[in-house]
C-alpha cells in the first residue's frame, strides 16, 4: 500500500502538510523472520506497512503469546514508546519480507510542534490504535472463540494462508486444537 493511501486512512492532510511528513519517511525492507522490536527497549520508529504480514507478541512464562498482526496499511508501533517515550513490552516480528516505511518517531513530535494538522493527525493516529485495543480487549472478554476467529478472517481475510495455525490459536487464546475443531465446524 502507498504511503499516500496510510496518511489518508488515518486522517486527511493537505497537500503541504502531507508533503512535510513524507519527507520524513523513508522506505525500508526486512527479511521475514526480522525481529522489528524487541521487549525492553525504548523503540525510537514507527513504521507502517507497505508489503508484509507482522505480529507482535509477548512472553507469558516460556510461551510466547500473539496479541496482534498488521498487514498492508498498518502502523507498526510501540505506544509506550510513541506516547511515553519509555521500554515496550513488545517483541514485534516480521511474518513475511517487508516493505516497511520508516518515521522517526523524535521527527513527528517535532512536526506535531510546527504543524498543528500534522498534530490532529497524530492524535487520530493515537485515537484509531486506542479503539484497536479496545475491541481487542472486549471481543476478548466477551466473543466466544468462533467468533473471534470469524472477526479474525474478516479483518484479515488471506491470514490463513501467511500465518503458522499456532499464532493464530495464541492470538485467539485458544489450542491449535481447539482452532482446528473451530476449523472443522465452520467448514
Amino acid at each position: 500500500m502507498e504511503i499516500n493511501q496510510i496518511i489518508d486512512n488515518i486522517y486527511p492532510l493537505t497537500k503541504a502538510s502531507k508533503s512535510l511528513i513524507k519527507e520524513s519517511i523513508v522506505e525500508v525492507k526486512f527479511p521475514k523472520g526480522h525481529i522489528l522490536f524487541k521487549a525492553n527497549k525504548i523503540e525510537t520508529s514507527i513504521y507502517f506497512i507497505k508489503k508484509g504480514i507482522a505480529r507482535a507478541y509477548a512472553f507469558s512464562d516460556e510461551n510466547q503469546i500473539t496479541f496482534w498482526f498488521g498487514q498492508e496499511g498498518d502502523p507498526i508501533v510501540s505506544m509506550q514508546s510513541y506516547v511515553n517515550n519509555q521500554k515496550g513490552y513488545e517483541d514485534v516480528e516480521l511474518l513475511e519480507d517487508c516493505d516497511l516505511y520508516e518515521l522517526k518517531t523524535e521527527k513527528l513530535h517535532e512536526l506535531f510542534l510546527e504543524d498543528i494538522e500534522i498534530a490532529n493527525w497524530g492524535r487520530k493516529f493515537s485515537e484509531l490504535e486506542l479503539i484497536k485495543s479496545e475491541k481487542r480487549l472486549i471481543a476478548l472478554q466477551f466473543n466466544t472463540a468462533t467468533e473471534r476467529y470469524l472477526a479474525l478472517l474478516e479483518n484479515y481475510p488471506s491470514i490463513i494462508q501467511r500465518v503458522q495455525l499456532s499464532y493464530i490459536a495464541s492470538y485467539l487464546g485458544i489450542t491449535q486444537v481447539s482452532l482446528s475443531r473451530i476449523r472443522a465446524n465452520i467448514k
